[in-house]
């Protein structure tokens, strides 16, 4: 779960349904700084002796958020669980909270569930705008409008729910600055400054983009002192944090997939404006692999004789092959078409999609449909 992507709230609104019988703890409140494992069996214990009613029932919850900061909570919360019909919420903004890196005695436990800043639907939902009623109907252009900006501001909740441009990038910095520190710098006891920073640009300046740790590492050799284990050790904090994800070549060869550059995407695109960049090809992109991610499923690229942004496979089995672009014309059509319907003859695909800003058309080559759509209507 992403910090400022509105889990805690999340947890709140469960204990505002559930006041009477549930316990809310936040363990970054400095009054728990020294809060151990045998304490939270002291805290359960006080729980019920305010509510000895609550004893015997099935109905009391524990909402733990920023749960990570206590080392081994996995075993108290199955404990509870099991012996004691407690349902336990856990919540926490760093990757260890994850299903894939929490403690072996919660798997096969835990429903885990990924919080990401606001989707486009529920953008526009606190902008009092339904996508579905609007999409065909007067209100299209404030859609379309509506997508411009979040595609520039991204969706955590408070960005969005601000006006100023001032506001936005302050905040927006101030996110960074905190995701940075709290869940890089510190977590990982960062001793190479330089190279983490330098690390941070280049990565952040390539969404959307593929990023070769060998070509950084040729680049930068020289600048400053650094290892090659420090260099993959940093990336991997990167990706580690959720803050940056990637996408590997679509291939059944594990090398091939470990050795080709990964394409990079940011868990917001409202961050890339630390950057400076107001790419909106890049931006679109970057929102479509959320919106992906989102779905579940496994997220590719392909490279066949010309570039396929997306080869998806999702949690059915089914392959779906997408390419994105801002605007589809006479200086890009060839290239994206083409590596959309090489890609969809090598893995026997019949229908595909580019996804754009405004444009709706079909065309059919080698065969193979290719459905423009917008990216509004994509998502319904």
């Amino acid at each position: 779960m992403l910090l400022r992507s509105g889990k805690t709230f999340l947890l709140y609104d469960i204990f505002q349904e559930n006041k009477e019988s549930s316990l809310y703890i936040d363990f970054e409140d400095e009054r728990l700084r020294d809060i151990e494992l045998d304490d939270l069996d002291l805290i359960k214990e006080s729980f019920f002796e305010l509510k000895p009613h609550l004893i015997d029932t099935k109905k009391v919850f524990f909402l733990l958020d920023e749960v990570q900061n206590i080392d081994g909570w996995e075993r108290f919360a199955r404990r509870i669980t099991e012996r004691e019909n407690i349902t336990v919420y856990a919540a926490g903004s760093s990757s260890k909270i994850i299903p894939k890196n929490i403690h072996t005695s919660l798997r096969g436990r835990a429903w885990g569930i990924e919080v990401f800043p606001f989707s486009f639907p529920e953008y526009l939902q606190i902008k009092g705008l339904d996508l579905k009623s609007s999409v065909y109907g007067k209100n299209k252009v404030l859609i379309k409008n509506a997508l411009s900006d979040y595609l520039t501001w991204g969706g955590f909740p408070e960005v969005s729910l601000v006006d100023s441009e001032f506001e936005k990038k302050k905040i927006l910095r101030e996110y960074l600055d905190a995701m940075y520190f709290k869940d890089i710098v510190e977590k990982y006891e960062i001793s190479n400054i330089p190279l983490l920073e330098t690390l941070k640009e280049n990565i952040f300046s390539s969404f959307s983009a593929k990023f070769s740790l060998t070509a950084f590492e040729k680049k930068y050799r020289g600048s400053f002192p650094f290892s090659k284990d420090y260099l993959y050790s940093y990336y991997n904090n990167f990706i580690e944090s959720m803050l940056v994800f990637e996408t590997r070549l679509f291939t059944s060869s594990a090398y091939k997939r470990r050795r080709n550059p990964p394409k990079v995407y940011l868990v917001d695109t409202g961050l890339t404006r630390n950057v400076g960049t107001v790419d909106y090809s890049r931006l679109l992109e970057n929102a479509v692999f959320l919106e992906l991610k989102r779905k579940g499923g496994e997220i590719f690229h392909a490279d066949q004789n010309g570039e396929c942004d997306f080869v998806v496979k999702d949690q059915t089995g089914e392959i779906h092959a997408i390419q994105t672009t801002w605007e589809l014309g006479e200086h890009n059509k060839e290239r994206e078409i083409k590596g959309l319907v090489k890609t969809c003859e090598k893995l026997t695909i019949r229908d595909a999609e580019i996804i754009t800003f405004n444009q709706e058309a079909s065309y059919t080559k080698n065969n193979i449909k290719v459905n423009i759509v917008p990216f509004w209507k994509w998502l319904l």
